[in-house]
């Protein structure tokens, strides 16, 4: 059974994955995963009959002076990682991947396939694509930004923002930041997902996806408890475009894509269900009801995938406001690299609000200390993908999270 049957097929994905790592990240930018991810998983699915096309390794000094990152990090071979990226792609089955891996010791960048099934032209690292969960560490630096020019406070009850959040009085920006707010996951919900099977174009607005979390009950009372809820970010975004006054786009522009030159990622307008050429096409399985409450495909239909006699849906153009501030981002991978070092490296805020975001990165689960964590809306995998074991699971959460 393939790691990508195994993940839920809820949001539009494209075809390509992308691992784009530095020496000096520790943080990744998506969710932990796999099991603080139960509610936020999506394969990059797709058979393809298309004859693989493997970039040559491409190898350069580094200056990098991280020397504690550095020391995390273990040599690796760079024939026997691209060898097990390749193999990794053909094991979740997607038509086309790209790989760029960054460290002290060298550049290694792959790529496997197209961005087409059954086309030509080879996938890239400038290729466009839907970066899913990626764009919370926008909206949350964004807050994080406001909060060390005065705008606002960790400390904050979300009810001074805004005042129609079940238990807002109770519930802080920082519980917001680091999903532990309690806040139900608009993601979780049926009317979510029936309505993206039967409307995958229709343009969401924020509000609307939060009356669809503010229907059930939290989960726990603010504090007491970790769970992975979009509707933490959305609230976060919402709150963004208040205190600044422009709309999230913009702002993101300004204080992140403009700063660090970062010309291939864009936030599209909750209108657009469009992304920039070139991009890939975005393929699953199945629907997003059907693997609702169980992630896994049912095994018929697994088998059915692994044969090729069962062929996936292409999403490409499904609106991607559903996920707004908590995944609607566009990139591509050397993007994602920069923003990856500025994360980390400090370069978006001031040395003590970095710092600071940097220690608040705990575990999700007490009981695992060695597991996945979260902070301030940045994560940290429980693998370094320098070997080609790590590199797998890594690879598979990253395919897996939205």
């Amino acid at each position: 059974m393939t790691r990508n049957m195994q993940v839920s097929v809820r949001a539009t994905v494209t075809a390509a994955i992308v691992a784009a790592v530095t020496a000096t990240v520790s943080c990744s930018s998506g969710p932990p995963a796999p099991s603080a991810t139960s509610s936020t998983a999506t394969p990059a699915a797709s058979s393809s009959t298309s004859s693989p096309s493997t970039a040559p390794a491409t190898a350069s000094t580094s200056t990098a002076s991280a020397s504690t990152a550095s020391a995390a990090l273990q040599p690796f071979d760079a024939g026997t990682l691209r060898a097990d990226f390749e193999r990794t792609a053909k094991e979740v089955l997607v038509p086309g991947a790209v790989m760029l891996l960054v460290t002290p010791e060298g550049t290694l960048t792959a790529s496997y396939g197209t961005g087409v099934r059954d086309a030509q032209r080879a996938v890239s690292t400038e290729d466009h694509i839907r970066v899913g969960s990626v764009t919370k560490t926008w909206t949350t630096t964004a807050i994080l930004q406001m909060v060390q020019e005065g705008k606002l406070s960790l400390d904050d009850p979300v009810s001074r923002h805004r005042p129609d959040v079940p238990n807002g009085d109770n519930i802080t920006i920082d519980q917001l930041l680091t999903m532990r707010s309690g806040l139900f996951n608009y993601t979780e919900t049926l009317e979510l997902n029936s309505a993206m099977d039967t409307d995958p174009q229709r343009a969401w607005q924020p509000d609307e996806l939060l009356a669809l979390a503010y229907k059930h009950p939290p989960y726990f009372a603010p504090g007491q408890g970790f769970h992975y809820s979009n509707t933490n970010t959305v609230l976060l975004g919402l709150i963004a475009e208040k205190i600044d006054g422009k709309p999230l786009g913009q702002l993101f522009k300004e204080r992140i894509f403009e700063p660090l030159g970062m010309k291939g990622t864009v936030f599209p307008d909750v209108s657009s269900n469009s992304i920039p050429e070139p991009h890939p096409q975005g393929y699953f399985y199945g629907d997003n009801v059907l693997t609702m409450t169980n992630p896994a495909l049912p095994e018929a239909m697994q088998q059915e995938a692994i044969a090729g006699t069962l062929a996936p849906n292409d999403v490409t153009d499904v609106n991607p406001s559903w996920a707004w501030a908590a995944g609607a981002g566009i990139s591509t991978a050397t993007d994602l690299l920069t923003l990856g070092e500025a994360l980390v490296n400090g370069k978006l805020l001031k040395a003590e609000l970095q710092q600071k975001r940097l220690e608040t990165v705990t575990p999700t689960n007490p009981d695992t200390p060695g597991g996945a964590s979260y902070g301030l809306g940045i994560a940290k995998s429980a693998t370094s993908m320098a070997t080609p074991e790590n590199f797998r699971a890594s690879t598979r959460s990253w395919a897996a999270t939205r």
